[in-house]
């Protein structure tokens, strides 16, 4: 069941206001297990991929493998976020704090990332990294170090967090992850206060089978928005072609 803005919730921890100070959370024991536990037991094959796909990346662009951000996690505590590199080096990104800022506030817009139609800041097939969630596996020592868990609420950009309403704000009584329940249910077909209540949701009612059945339908949820982001970029480019057929045409007059 969705909460409104207006549902009282009782949180499961306190919510405070960003700070660099580290927050320890206090998740259950056997969250903590299941991610050590997975990392554990999928590193034969992440680390080869982690292997491929950084040496990738220094072959087509110059510039540094990782991309590093400070995020917004646990009860608003900040630390660094890694990932892989899918931008051009110096790359300009200040369209993307407006266009997070418009999603924020229009309560009925689709979460449609700002590349996900395109974007020539991006090394080659630098959105099929980011649509296929590739460029999110070096956040796996984020869950190695505590700051993040596999699965939970993604962990927002400090200027994303300012805008948050305090309702809002409850999302982050649940430790940041890789994957999560507005993953898997969607993503970008729906808006920012349906992830938001997505979010708060699953910090309401942590369980070991909550996360299983997550973790079980990321993959296929990662296919699907492959596939969707494969079908905007081609719809932008038969769009963009109609334009110019369009221009290039003179019509007949009546």
């Amino acid at each position: 069941m969705m909460h409104s803005q207006e549902t009282t919730i009782t949180p499961r921890f306190r919510s405070v206001g960003a700070t660099s100070k580290p927050v320890v959370h206090n998740s259950p024991v056997w969250k903590r297990l299941m991610d050590i536990s997975f990392i554990c037991l999928s590193a034969p094959v992440v680390l080869p991929i982690m292997a491929v796909l950084a040496a990738y990346i220094k072959l087509v662009s110059k510039g540094p493998i990782f991309f590093t951000q400070e995020r917004v996690g646990f009860q608003g505590s900040r630390f660094t976020c890694y990932k892989f590199r899918s931008m051009k080096p110096n790359a300009d990104v200040s369209g993307h704090k407006d266009h997070t800022t418009h999603l924020i506030r229009s309560s009925h817009v689709p979460m449609i990332k700002l590349d996900a139609t395109g974007d020539s800041r991006l090394i080659p097939f630098g959105s099929l990294i980011r649509a296929s969630g590739v460029d999110e596996l070096p956040q796996l020592l984020n869950v190695l170090k505590g700051e993040m868990s596999l699965v939970g609420p993604r962990p927002c950009v400090p200027y994303e967090y300012e805008n948050y309403m305090d309702w809002q704000k409850k999302r982050f009584n649940a430790v940041p992850g890789l994957t999560g329940l507005w993953q898997v249910s969607g993503k970008n077909l729906t808006t920012f206060n349906e992830m938001i209540n997505m979010d708060i949701q699953y910090g309401q009612n942590l369980s070991l089978w909550q996360d299983l059945k997550i973790i079980a339908k990321t993959i296929p949820a990662l296919f699907a928005l492959a596939y969707r982001t494969k079908k905007l970029t081609k719809a932008r480019a038969g769009s963009t072609q109609s334009s110019v057929f369009t221009e290039d045409v003179s019509v007949p007059s009546k």
